[in-house]
């Protein structure tokens, strides 16, 4: 009925010492970093697609997809900026399952986090150097950030998480942009005073220290749908809900009002085949209104080799997701060059 305290980790600072991040690696991490924050400034008119498996499980599964993205993005770098989703941590409703690499670099065996920071350490790496491509992932445990943060562009923050305070003050002091999502109650207000908080600069304590934070001007928002009391899912994604955030953007009067859409979770119902069909109307509603141009920023799209899900275990598909469904890698080409298209 107590903690067990089963060993002392090495602190982010140990971890990054043992695995550094290579001179060319940090230095296209740089570049990518202006490109990214851009997009959420208004300063380029380029669209982000966020786009890769619900949780990144398997390394070579994950650098295979990622070097597919690398040559879509090539063909794509004029409109679009592709950032692989390479999800180390899984948040869990009940708490039972798969809680992502950090917990199980491999999901057949039993919890290892040391080896869960260095898997992800690792494959954060790896993925950039394969792709050429910085990566998102979640912010799941906020202590656990620094572990990643000389390789991550791209931060998100999950529904469950997005009320606690925590979270809010260390993507105050974060340098990359980090997008905020609606809670599942689906409640505007709490999700714009998160991204108010991440903005302004606190002092609090952070991993045993006194630390004093200056805000991050590129937090925003992420519709990710909502769900009813019934248990029943709200999709958030339709043009009035765009034009209903902008208002409200305009009422807080924040800096750099951006949203990334997420095409999967509520606004699909998990239907994961519906992510198409959902990312073309996002993007026709911002084709039409020049508001929304500018406040739709991207589109975050669950992904992976082949399509849907399947149970750990036996008869195990490779590349296919063993968390929510994803859209096969064929879809996902096509949508891509599609998001280039209308954009």
């Amino acid at each position: 009925m107590s903690f067990e305290f089963i060993r002392k980790l090495p602190s982010p600072t140990e971890i990054k010492a043992e695995f550094p991040v290579p001179e060319k690696t940090a230095a296209l991490k740089a570049e990518r970093d202006k490109e990214i924050a851009d997009v959420i400034t208004g300063k380029s008119d380029k669209f982000l697609a966020i786009i890769g498996p619900c949780s990144a499980d398997n390394e070579d599964a994950v650098l295979d997809y990622t070097l597919r993205l690398k040559k879509v993005q090539e063909k794509i770098k004029d409109k679009v900026i592709i950032i692989p989703r390479v999800y180390t941590n899984k948040p869990r409703t009940t708490g039972t399952g798969y809680k992502g690499m950090l917990h199980q670099p491999d999901p057949e065996k039993k919890p290892d986090l040391l080896a869960g920071l260095v898997a992800i350490r690792k494959m954060h790496i790896h993925a950039i150097q394969t792709s050429g491509m910085t990566c998102a992932d979640e912010m799941l445990y906020p202590e656990n950030y620094r572990y990643l943060s000389d390789l991550l562009s791209y931060v998100a923050v999950g529904a469950r998480s997005v009320e606690d305070q925590q979270h809010r003050l260390t993507v105050s002091g974060m340098e990359v942009p980090a997008g905020m999502k609606n809670p599942t109650s689906g409640d505007l207000a709490v999700m714009l005073n998160s991204v108010v908080a991440a903005q302004g600069g606190h002092r609090f304590i952070y991993r045993s220290w006194e630390v004093e934070t200056t805000g991050n001007e590129l937090a925003h928002t992420i519709l990710r749908g909502a769900v009813n009391k019934h248990g029943e899912a709200i999709p958030n994604y339709h043009y009035e809900d765009l034009r209903l955030l902008w208002e409200k953007y305009q009422e807080k009067n924040l800096k750099n009002p951006a949203v990334i859409v997420d095409t999967n979770h509520s606004n699909s119902n998990k239907q994961y085949d519906q992510q198409v069909r959902i990312a073309k109307e996002v993007l026709h509603s911002r084709q039409v209104d020049p508001e929304l141009h500018t406040l739709v920023k991207g589109l975050m799209i669950e992904s992976y080799i082949e399509p849907g899900n399947q149970k750990i275990g036996c008869d195990h598909i490779y590349g296919k997701s063993i968390t929510d469904p994803c859209l096969g890698w064929e879809e996902s080409e096509r949508l891509l060059y599609t998001i280039a298209e209308m954009c």
